[in-house]
């Protein structure tokens, strides 16, 4: 997108439909994908991440799974959101940020 143009505000409304079912398969997306290298990464024969709750853990370990955990929806979410920005771009013509 050329500097100089700003996003309509039809192509900002347009677009929240968009946005919010991208952000919702986001984030079973980047659940699943957490889930899965966390059973690669995790020492301990049970596979399911710990909570900051669950005292059987270190310290270390849910932190450790925290910063996995933080920058896999951080990634997805990046890049479902450009992806779902160029493809109705592509569609309407008009980039849908700000």
């Amino acid at each position: 997108m050329p500097a100089a143009q700003k996003p309509s505000t039809s192509a900002k409304i347009l677009y929240r439909p968009v946005g919010i079912v991208s952000s919702i398969l986001g984030g079973l997306i980047a659940s699943m994908l957490f889930k899965q290298i966390w059973k690669r990464v995790s020492a301990g024969e049970n596979a399911d991440p710990p909570t900051p709750l669950q005292s059987e853990y270190s310290f270390k370990e849910i932190m450790l799974a925290a910063v996995i955990q933080g920058a896999i929806f951080s990634a997805v979410k990046a890049v479902i959101q450009r992806q779902g920005a160029r493809g109705f771009q592509r569609a309407t013509g008009e980039w849908p940020g700000s």
